[in-house]
């Protein structure tokens, strides 16, 4: 019996997205083509759109995992530890969504660029992405009134206006502004407003 090589493998999504991902970073979402990708999968183009119907489907589908992988869950991850003051937990969490935002659009710029191109034309998948955003927001808003530290308050309607408010520091359409001077005052400046609002005392 002849061994099953990779080769042979069924083709997962997972393998499509890990390959789309690879060449995507080698070559810019513009220049890349589904072409580029099959041959990263030794497989024909027709193949891959078994899976996607397109390369906008596949683009938008990295871009996703990414979002989820490299956002959601760190962010995700400060939200879930246990005691300690909400507020700092919060500001620590705003900074890691800036601080995240920031190195990627230096130093993953192609992933960036993508993900940039991407917020202009996939208004769905982004709202999902960000409403996950807002929610682990609120859930650290409502753990901040539950200990007295913030006021009562609809903590939905807050995290919504809280990270719409903070949007200038982490939205891509953005980025050019996140290393003018001043950047890191004028952020200051918004969340000591913010906070002057939401605190009990």
């Amino acid at each position: 019996m002849i061994p099953m090589t990779a080769n042979d493998l069924p083709l997962t999504r997972e393998a499509i997205l890990d390959a789309a991902e690879q060449v995507l970073r080698r070559f810019g979402p513009d220049k890349t083509s589904v072409v580029d990708i099959a041959k990263v999968l030794k497989v024909s183009h027709g193949t891959l759109y078994r899976h996607f119907a397109s390369k906008a489907s596949i683009r938008e589908a990295v871009t996703e995992r990414w979002l989820h992988q490299s956002i959601t869950i760190p962010l995700a991850a400060i939200g879930d530890e246990a005691g300690g003051s909400a507020a700092a937990q919060l500001r620590l969490w705003m900074e890691t969504l800036i601080g995240l935002k920031r190195s990627f659009s230096t130093q993953d710029a192609e992933m960036f660029s993508m993900y940039a191109a991407v917020t202009l034309i996939e208004a769905e998948m982004i709202a999902q992405h960000v409403e996950r955003l807002i929610e682990q927001v609120g859930r650290l808003i409502d753990k901040g009134m539950q200990n007295g530290e913030f006021k009562a308050a609809d903590s939905a309607q807050l995290a919504r206006a809280l990270f719409l408010a903070t949007s200038r520091f982490h939205h891509p359409a953005h980025a050019a502004e996140w290393l003018l001077e001043g950047n890191a005052a004028d952020f200051e400046a918004v969340w000591t407003l913010l906070m002057r609002g939401m605190l009990s005392s």
